[in-house]
């Protein structure tokens, strides 16, 4: 079970040291699935640095006077972008494990517009619930071999996090690592974000919400108010 008022959460991404870093986010929707999770509450509380990728938990912060209270919202694009400009300026390579190979493929050649001076490689893991120790040794190794600059992981929460975090110490890496899910998507082209007077209210769930709602009502309406029930519970 997570706990907002004591986990350590932080805004301000020039704060980050170099080398190895596992970076989370959290927001209503990865909160209350931490509430039941255990090995996923484990994650997110255990991992190098933990960023409030919903204005929901910024609020949530302030109103259980927690230890730590970000300010702002730092979405996953945030931390994508941060982090690739970073890189881009003084060069190197990049990581991106998860999703499909069309998606992949579809962001292999938006780097080369956007992000020139970073040499991007792939990994599509199988489209499975769980992976089988061999699905990741093949993961790991072909990590490993990458010696990245910097990781992205893409396959949803909690299966993302959980996994970066039960496989953290075999990955022989010495670069920031981010799970950012839906960013994926975002910089192939394949699903569009909000537009960005929807994000600065706050309303970037409500915009996917319209665009996916089949996909997306459980999480939104029924998981938003499952937010406040827990961080009164909080």
């Amino acid at each position: 079970m997570v706990r907002l008022k004591d986990i350590k959460i932080t805004d301000d991404l020039t704060t980050l040291p170099e080398g190895k870093l596992l970076i989370n986010t959290i927001n209503a929707h990865s909160y209350n699935v931490a509430q039941k999770d255990k090995l996923f509450a484990e994650a997110l509380e255990n991992g190098d640095v933990l960023i409030p990728d919903g204005a929901g938990v910024v609020l949530a912060c302030k109103w259980l006077n927690a230890k730590y209270k970000p300010s702002q919202r730092v979405a996953g694009w945030d931390l994508f972008a941060y982090e690739m400009d970073k890189l881009n300026k003084k060069g190197g390579k990049c990581f991106f494990m998860g999703s499909s190979e069309n998606v992949l493929a579809r962001i292999r050649e938006n780097a080369k517009t956007f992000y020139p001076n970073i040499e991007v490689e792939t990994y599509s893991p199988p489209y499975k619930p769980e992976f089988s120790e061999d699905d990741n040794v093949a993961i790991i190794t072909a990590i490993n071999n990458a010696n990245p600059d910097l990781l992205w992981i893409g396959m949803t929460a909690p299966k993302q996090e959980k996994w970066a975090y039960s496989h953290w110490k075999e990955l022989d890496i010495h670069c920031h690592c981010g799970t950012i899910g839906a960013v994926f998507d975002f910089f192939a082209g394949t699903l569009k974000r909000a537009p960005v007077a929807w994000q600065d209210n706050s309303m970037e769930w409500f915009y996917r919400l319209i665009k996916e709602p089949r996909r997306m009502w459980r999480r939104y309406i029924i998981g938003n108010v499952k937010f406040l029930f827990n961080i009164c519970k909080e």
